[in-house]
């Protein structure tokens, strides 16, 4: 008889996570409190052991298909450029993929067959009992089942984390900064499209991404911790005024603007999850429910993809669920760690804290 898991998040780390289970035998159930899937943001990477892995599930030349080739400029107040880069062509990024967020999930969506994976939208856990043998789940809309294991992918506000592993607070790490993206595709940069802009002042970003006949926006700004709910978008709205309302520099009133005016803003805070272990009885963390890298490590996706594979790996290699959820805290760790460790130089140089360090990011463009 098939074991039964759920899988609580339909991003990178559950659909990677769902696709390797079912392949491996067990009975797997998705639940995404979305509507579908969520394919907004910006540009990600595909990038080092998560490469081999893609091609390992038979996506390599679907995402390369899809692959996101395109310059960046950094640019004055007056939009004027100041530098231009291609990351695709830096040595140390030779050989990754960079691709938009939506073309990758529907490529890994597009892999977990269905019904034989049965995926629920617009619904979410509510509670979760452990028994010694199984895990019992109420849901919002759907009927209380049981599961044989319960795995969070629900990212870094991790619902399954603070049921069965308490707080928040207790694991996240803050960094002293903000951001915010939105659809921004009617302003006009003066650049070709597939091209992303930047403007950068102290302590504060922003960002145009062109691609695909349209653009995504993004403010990203220093601040001390806030009092904030991050479903609570009007709340935020007022946050962005709040930093960027006297702002007129760049195209920052436009995109203030377009956030102010947008029905699918996402709004965050610049944090880490930190935690001593992802595993407590019959439930497992993974992607940003676990470690949560941030965005200026460029590194998310690719841990998420990396850690749903090595965990289904360690559960089919593991008769036993301990040795394999202890394989998948204690292999995994160091090198989640040593990402994580990645992202004070990633803040330097896109949040710079004095004039020094401004001209110092933009010189790093140059070379």
């Amino acid at each position: 008889m098939k074991q039964k898991v759920l899988i609580s998040g339909a991003s990178f780390a559950g659909l990677t996570l769902a696709y390797w289970l079912n392949k491996f035998g067990y009975q797997v159930t998705v639940v995404e409190r979305g509507e579908g899937l969520r394919t907004g943001g910006s540009p990600i990477d595909v990038r080092g052991q998560t490469l081999d892995i893609v091609m390992e599930m038979g996506i390599w030349e679907a995402i390369k298909s899809k692959e996101f080739v395109h310059p960046i400029e950094i640019v004055d107040a007056q939009n004027e450029t100041l530098a231009t880069v291609s990351i695709n062509e830096q040595e140390q990024y030779m050989g990754d993929i960079e691709i938009h967020r939506g073309d990758l999930l529907e490529i890994l969506f597009g892999i977990v067959p269905k019904p034989e994976v049965d995926i629920i939208f617009s619904d979410s856990i509510t509670y979760l009992t452990q028994q010694e043998n199984h895990v019992e789940v109420e849901f919002e809309s759907a009927a209380k089942s049981n599961f044989d294991f319960v795995f969070g992918a629900d990212g870094t506000h991790s619902l399954v984390r603070t049921l069965v592993f308490g707080k928040e607070s207790n694991f996240k790490q803050f960094f002293g900064a903000y951001f915010a993206f939105a659809d921004a595709g009617h302003i006009a940069t003066g650049r070709p499209q597939d091209t992303g802009i930047i403007y950068r002042e102290v302590g504060k970003q922003a960002v145009i991404y062109q691609f695909k006949d349209t653009a995504v926006a993004a403010l990203v700004f220093r601040a001390p911790a806030l009092e904030w709910d991050y479903r609570d978008q009007e709340q935020q709205k007022l946050i962005l005024k709040h930093y960027f309302g006297n702002n007129k520099q760049w195209k920052i009133p436009e995109i203030l603007d377009t956030i102010l005016q947008s029905d699918n803003l996402y709004f965050d805070e610049v944090c880490q999850i930190h935690m001593p272990s992802w595993t407590k009885g019959r439930v497992a963390l993974v992607g940003d429910a676990a470690h949560a890298p941030s965005f200026f490590t460029g590194m998310g996706t690719s841990l998420a993809i990396q850690g749903a594979t090595l965990l289904a790996k360690a559960l089919h290699a593991n008769n036993d669920y301990h040795a394999a959820f202890a394989q998948y805290n204690t292999s995994f760790k160091p090198y989640v760690e040593n990402v994580q460790a990645g992202i004070t130089r990633g803040l330097q140089m896109q949040l710079p804290e004095s004039e020094e360090e401004l001209e110092a990011s933009i010189r790093a463009w140059s070379v």
